[in-house]
């Protein structure tokens, strides 16, 4: 129904449906039915319930007395029989109440209920001539009245700004919307699983910091009261993991909420969920071997296998992936050999050329990044590693040995995306401090995404910081590529929207 519930009752029409139903909420408690319970014990969930009982023959009864609870998301009165669909999550379970049954007093609370009304019922196993696995209620109660109608049931809820803002709604009336979900903790799960199989332990780390680090991107701040200074709500749990390496735990990986300032799309939240995970002893290479696995397990505990299609375009996610380095995918790409030894003004030509927005501050690292990603990122659709970037967009990442102006870092794109971004970390704190410095000149320059200048975490890398590899992944990335999500709103249970009018 509109919104304006709160419309004195004077107000409203006569046969508004809040009104109607709140007019029986009244006559309830007169009659000293209390509409909402505190407590059912149902004996079964109603998907036990078809395990159970799925396989009684049409027509066919059972003894066993059951206890079932659920929303009513379909009603249909034949006179002395009424059928009452109930759903528990997902599933949905027929009531065949009657009338000789139930009593008239019983039958007529269940005849008055509405959709939407949670209720309980006590009853046997039947499967109805027609083949309808149903309960045969001895009792109906009422566990919550409903006082908002369901949306209309051949239309239900489609319009999307309204199934975001009132997912509880969506949840119950779009049963798509809830497998998603489903399907979102158990990627989750299976992630947990496979990174403690692989002997990584989970932490908890701030997301209130004073100094907003670990990733390249304008923060939320806040203030606090006691202490009288700016806190920034976390950009990346980077600095504070890695901090860990240094106080000896080898394998570590957080699961957690991260926040950014910046645009909404339909790949961007200003808070979302990304594991970020750090492994002492290993490189870049460990990190892609990590990766691989990890989504391979999530595919398969999501969805049974590796062959999935994401907005209509199949895709295998089988190890082992391809590893491209940006270079060669730009040259490709733009049909010349793309490199370091190009021009600034050349870069910057090509950029016009191939219509991609520059800065002057930018260096080459940078125009480089920024025509592999117009011209490159969007068409790669099978899982491909791309490695070596630019020393210019990568802070935190090791210079390659062999070729200083990049570092040994990998983004994984699948569907045109980012998924995933991991170094070999950078140990050197010398060599770490100079690019923070480089950090605050950018930032200084006008990059408000620049990173902040962190003295503690340099102290830290000077107590000595094993070799390592980190990686990072966007959960709800992944979820959306998994559940064939074009939104990252529709894998997120409450989305970020603008206020409502």
């Amino acid at each position: 129904m509109p919104d304006g519930d709160l419309t004195p009752a004077a107000d409203r029409p006569v046969d508004d449906p809040f009104e109607v139903r709140k007019a029986k909420l009244d006559a309830l408690r007169a009659s000293g039915v209390q509409p909402y319970r505190d407590r059912f014990d149902r004996t079964h969930t109603l998907a036990q319930i078809v395990e159970t009982w799925g396989s009684l023959e049409p027509g066919e009864d059972a003894t066993d007395t059951v206890a079932v609870a659920g929303r009513i998301v379909a009603k249909r009165d034949q006179g002395k029989i009424l059928f009452i669909v109930i759903r528990d999550g997902i599933t949905d379970l027929q009531l065949f109440c009657r009338l000789n049954v139930l009593g008239e007093d019983g039958y007529a609370l269940a005849g008055d209920l509405d959709l939407g009304d949670w209720i309980g019922a006590i009853g046997t196993m039947s499967r109805t001539r027609r083949g309808e696995l149903s309960v045969i209620p001895t009792s109906v109660v009422l566990l919550s009245k409903s006082l908002r109608p369901l949306p209309e049931k051949f239309h239900g809820l489609t319009d999307v700004e309204t199934r975001y803002r009132q997912r509880y709604v969506d949840l119950i009336v779009n049963p798509d919307v809830r497998r998603t979900f489903d399907a979102r903790f158990k990627i989750i799960s299976a992630i947990r699983r496979f990174m403690e199989s692989r002997g990584f332990i989970e932490v908890e780390t701030p997301m209130l910091h004073p100094i907003p680090g670990g990733a390249s991107a304008r923060p939320f701040v806040t203030h606090h009261n006691a202490l009288d200074m700016d806190l920034y709500l976390r950009i990346a749990p980077e600095l504070y993991l890695k901090r860990l390496l240094v106080g000896g735990f080898d394998r570590v990986f957080e699961i957690n909420r991260s926040f950014r300032n910046e645009g909404i799309s339909v790949r961007h939240n200003p808070e979302f969920t990304m594991l970020e995970a750090y492994q002492a002893f290993a490189n870049i290479d460990g990190m892609m071997d990590l990766t691989e696995g990890m989504v391979a397990a999530a595919a398969t505990e999501a969805l049974g296998t590796l062959h999935i299609e994401y907005q209509g375009a199949a895709i295998d996610l089988t190890p082992p992936w391809p590893r491209r380095t940006m270079l060669d995918l730009t040259s490709e790409a733009a049909g010349e050999k793309i490199s370091f030894a190009l021009s600034d003004a050349y870069l910057r030509s090509l950029c016009d050329q191939h219509g991609v927005p520059h800065d002057p501050a930018w260096g080459k690292g940078k125009l480089i990044t920024e025509l592999y990603e117009k011209l490159v990122e969007g068409d790669l659709v099978q899982p491909t590693f791309v490695t070596e970037y630019p020393l210019e967009t990568s802070p935190l990442a090791r210079k390659k040995p062999s070729d200083p102006e990049v570092t040994e870092r990998f983004e994984l794109i699948i569907s045109g995306r980012e998924l995933a971004n991991a170094f070999s970390e950078l140990i050197d704190p010398i060599d770490q401090r100079e690019r923070f410095a480089e950090q605050m000149r950018a930032k200084g320059a006008g990059d408000d995404e620049a990173m902040g200048y962190d003295e503690d975490y340099l102290r830290a890398m000077e107590y000595g910081m094993p070799p390592a590899g980190g990686m990072g992944i966007g959960i709800d990335r992944l979820v959306m590529l998994l559940t064939d999500s074009a939104s990252i709103r529709d894998v997120l249970l409450f989305p970020h929207l603008r206020p409502e009018s």
